[in-house]
């Protein structure tokens, strides 16, 4: 019985594993459709996400099953309850990228981003990226110290935002209320992409060390 159950954790954490290599995808697919007004790879990402909430939704029904079956404790109640948690930020990790590639789909055939903001974006991309990155490795090798640095990732964001605000409410910009508006909630869905890595690296520390979350 404790083979079959272990077995079934190591299924939700390849799940998690899928979900995070996906969304990792989504968001730097729906940064190329922003970018290159390239309709094809918006509406991949619009597609793709329905993939991504399935995965959830099985997640979701797979820990659910295995917590009436087992009524699990200690380390096994952490890891049931952390794979929970880092689904539903992946899940809207996913969301987010989505919201990218619908704001480029809404603008096509014309680029969503003017030319004064592309490198801000294509830094927030990279920033997130790596995040990203790191939180796949974390669901494959757990790591207290790296998850942690998932925070410090997230200044680096914060930081391209406040740029971005900069140019967006500066004096001399040309372009208007709507582009104001749609590189605002553009530059939003690249902050919270990075808000929920650094709330997955939270929840991988709790899953290591017991010690609760801390309120963000």
């Amino acid at each position: 019985m404790r083979n079959e159950f272990h077995a079934d954790l190591d299924t939700v954490s390849d799940l998690l594993v899928a979900m995070a290599h996906q969304v990792r995808a989504a968001l730097r697919q729906a940064t190329r459709a922003l970018l290159r007004a390239d309709r094809q790879a918006a509406e991949a990402v619009i597609t793709g996400d329905e993939e991504v909430n399935r995965r959830y939704r099985e997640i979701e029904e797979r820990v659910c099953d295995l917590l009436a079956r087992q009524s699990p404790v200690a380390s096994d109640l952490r890891a049931m309850i952390t794979a929970l948690h880092v689904a539903a930020d992946l899940e809207r990790m996913g969301d987010l990228a989505d919201h990218v590639a619908k704001t480029a789909l809404r603008r096509h055939p014309s680029p969503a981003v003017p030319a004064e903001l592309r490198p801000i974006f294509i830094d927030m991309d990279g920033v997130a990226d790596r995040m990203a990155e790191k939180i796949t490795g974390l669901l494959a090798d757990p790591d207290a110290e790296l998850a942690a640095e998932l925070d410090r990732d997230d200044d680096a964001m914060d930081e391209l935002h406040k740029q971005l605000f900069g140019v967006v409410l500066g004096a001399d910009w040309p372009y208007g209320v709507e582009t104001a508006i749609d590189a605002t909630m553009l530059g939003r869905f690249y902050e919270r992409f990075a808000d929920h890595a650094v709330s997955t690296g939270e929840h991988i520390v709790y899953l290591i060390t017991g010690e609760p979350t801390p309120t963000r």
